[in-house]
């Protein structure tokens, strides 16, 4: 197989970029699409010039590392499918890729196709994580917990952090991100005693970063790898209303 690849440059975070073409040859379909690029990097380098940068780390979808804009589409256009997890035949020989970075004011490009996600870790180091009182507990199976809350708990920590609902969002919103990491902690009992902080801080960290306001596109959702569904949006803001509703309350 052959494709033209059409490739988003920057030498640098305060420098301009630009889209640059490179024909590409005995691609195999059974490739992925980052074993693609690093056969391009290798002709690159054989030949003397700078390969592309790209973020990449376990490359089997679980990590949340790798995130391009391939076509058009956050990590392609397969559904449920992280970059890496894209293979070759899922295009048509001698079809012309165009790649980009994520696209959001929040994830500034550091060079070439690698983005600064910084943000999602400072929206997760405000409530992202339970407080355990020492002394004795009771086992955790005796705390019942209805099944369908744990299911739902588990979808929503399926979210790996790779960003993609943000560069799929026309408003470039990190609501669904936000919304799955609080609903992971709001549905089980573990997280009840900083609920109602966790939620006010998160989505006032999350407004902080740039993100844009979510308005109910559903883009997000449907570029997800994870299938992260929009009822964590929904959770994410009546448990912050009613966190805003209990500091008001206690003010008086």
């Amino acid at each position: 197989m052959k494709f033209t690849l059409k490739i988003w440059r920057q030498p640098g975070a305060d420098k301009p970029g630009k889209l640059v073409t490179y024909p590409i040859e005995n691609v195999f379909g059974d490739m992925s699409f980052l074993e693609m690029l690093d056969t391009l990097n290798e002709r690159l380098i054989h030949e003397g010039a700078e390969p592309v940068e790209f973020d990449n780390d376990c490359r089997e979808g679980i990590c949340g590392t790798c995130g391009l804009v391939i076509n058009g589409q956050p990590h392609g256009p397969e559904r449920g499918t992280t970059t890496c997890e894209l293979y070759m035949r899922h295009f048509k020989d001698g079809a012309t890729i165009v790649v980009e970075p994520w696209r959001a004011a929040a994830f500034p490009v550091l060079r070439d196709l690698v983005v600064d996600r910084a943000a999602f870790d400072r929206i997760m180091g405000r409530g992202g994580y339970i407080s355990v009182n020492t002394g004795p507990h009771p086992d955790a199976n005796t705390q019942l917990i209805p099944l369908a809350n744990a299911e739902a708990a588990m979808d929503a920590a399926a979210c790996i952090g790779c960003g993609a609902c943000v560069a799929a969002c026309p408003n470039a919103s990190s609501s669904l991100f936000t919304g799955a990491k609080i609903a992971q902690y709001s549905l089980l009992p573990q997280g009840q005693p900083e609920r109602w902080g966790r939620v006010r801080e998160m989505v006032e960290q999350m407004d902080a970063e740039g993100f844009g306001s979510c308005t109910n596109i559903g883009e997000c959702s449907a570029a997800c790898p994870k299938e992260i569904k929009l009822t964590v949006i929904a959770r994410m803001k009546s448990d912050y209303l009613m966190a805003l509703a209990k500091t008001c309350c206690s003010q008086f």
